[in-house]
């Protein structure tokens, strides 16, 4: 298995985590609160705990990329 293939198992798995169950359209608030705890927690983690540069990693990093897979998901549909 490739590891861009690793990457969409893990997401895969992940999302069922943070789901958990629950329906994404009929319950999305409460799954996306857990979103965002998830996201909060590997930034700080991943920066050590730095809250200025978590919230440097998620404006310059994170909401950038994940626009990007979005409009590749999007392309890919039509």
């Amino acid at each position: 298995m490739t590891k861009a293939s690793e990457d969409v198992q893990r997401a895969l798995a992940a999302s069922r985590n943070i789901c958990d169950g629950r329906d994404p359209i009929k319950e999305r608030s409460r799954v996306l609160i857990t979103l965002d705890h998830t996201i909060a927690t590997i930034l700080l983690a991943s920066t050590g705990g730095d809250p200025k540069k978590a919230v440097a990693m998620l404006h310059e990093g994170t909401i950038p990329h994940v626009e990007e897979r979005i409009m590749m998901f999007a392309n890919k549909k039509r």
